[in-house]
């Protein structure tokens, strides 16, 4: 019966250890090869071929798509600082009037 060969766990150290160490057996016996290789022509590469060919109409698409996902994205990020900025006006103009209220109120004492 033939034994399978136990594969070895090369380390990043360039040295090779097997994983488990093998019984020597003499049922078994070398064989040698009888038959030729024929060896292999070496093959051209074949130039690559782009994934996606984009005709003109294409890419105008693509960059009127893209020009307006900008354009998009832009005018929300813009709301999002002015609502912000509206936000903060108004609690300063709080801060203000309740500070001349209380200084107001100080005052007449």
């Amino acid at each position: 019966m033939l034994r399978p060969r136990i594969p070895v766990n090369p380390l990043p150290t360039g040295t090779v250890i097997p994983l488990v160490q093998a019984t020597p057996t003499t049922d078994v016996e070398p064989s040698t090869c009888t038959h030729h290789h024929v060896p292999l022509t070496p093959v051209m590469p074949q130039p690559q071929t782009p994934a996606v060919r984009l005709t003109p109409a294409g890419l105008i698409t693509v960059v009127a798509g893209g020009a307006g996902l900008v354009l998009i994205v832009g005018t929300v990020l813009v709301s999002m600082l002015l609502a912000v900025a509206v936000s903060a006006a108004s609690v300063a103009v709080c801060a203000v009037v309740l500070r001349s209220l209380l200084n107001g109120r100080h005052k007449h004492r």
